[in-house]
């Protein structure tokens, strides 16, 4: 079974019920009367040399319990204090151990730009992405499909910008004809869960100059950094290995280089 299935589903209740308490419309209002300054995710992303997102995350299906007691702003100082170029967020709680609360701690802890990363199936969450203080949202292809374009134009409407992830040469075409300037590749296969680096180096060579390429799952070691750099990764978004490390700083440290 596609293990998104079960998740997507999840989220899409949590946002019914989140819907039910307080309306989109609030929402919009809220963000209307919000300060526009946000900090320029792509950007950094696109800066000369090998960028690290550094990603919080307290548990995950294939990982299991990482740091289940992990303080989301003093993981997020001690990344950006190790070289985080970005922060990634898991918001989504059944599975990961995570809230929007980490990300809106996290952001006031480090001064570069944080990605929401949770499985977004309904505008209703780019504008609460919005009004925690996300300057970038995850939309993955295996869950919009078509509608990537159309998420794609309410992060833009927002002021976000837009990790597209991506897993086969299918989902990459529907993530370039959306317009994605930013694509992440999933080395890891929904199904069995297993990690394959070479799924990066397959797709990355079919994606257009310009576009910003991200490496993510299944970089533990540094010689695992330098293949995806070797393969043309602006990007590396490395969760996992830093939560399991003793010290996650010099293990950040240690993958950049």
């Amino acid at each position: 079974m596609n293990r998104l299935t079960p998740i997507l589903e999840r989220r899409r209740e949590a946002v019914a019920a989140a819907r039910a308490l307080r309306p989109l419309d609030a929402l919009e209002d809220a963000i209307a009367a919000a300060p526009p300054a946000r900090r320029d995710f792509r950007a950094a992303l696109a800066a000369p040399g090998l960028s690290i997102i550094a990603e919080l995350k307290r548990r995950s299906p294939s990982g299991g319990a990482l740091k289940l007691a992990a303080d989301a702003g003093a993981t997020a100082a001690a990344y950006h204090a190790a070289g985080a170029r970005a922060l990634s967020v898991l918001t989504e709680p059944e599975h990961f151990g995570g809230a929007l609360e980490d990300l809106r701690l996290a952001r006031r802890a480090a001064p570069v730009p944080a990605l929401r990363k949770d499985f977004i199936v309904d505008p209703y969450q780019i504008a609460e992405s919005r009004l925690a203080g996300a300057d970038a949202v995850l939309l993955i292809v295996a869950a919009l499909g078509v509608r990537t374009a159309e998420y794609l134009g309410l992060a833009a409407a927002a002021g976000l910008d837009a990790l597209v992830e991506v897993h086969d040469e299918a989902e990459l075409d529907v993530a370039l004809d959306a317009g994605a300037e930013i694509v992440g590749i999933n080395n890891r296969n929904l199904t069995d869960l297993s990690v394959d680096l070479g799924v990066f180096e397959r797709l990355a060579a079919r994606i257009p100059a310009g576009v910003i390429k991200v490496a993510e799952s299944g970089v533990e070691t540094r010689a695992d950094a330098e293949r995806m750099r070797r393969a043309g990764a602006d990007a590396l978004l490395i969760g996992t290995a830093l939560m399991k490390a003793a010290d996650p700083a010099a293990k950040l440290r240690e993958l950049a280089g």
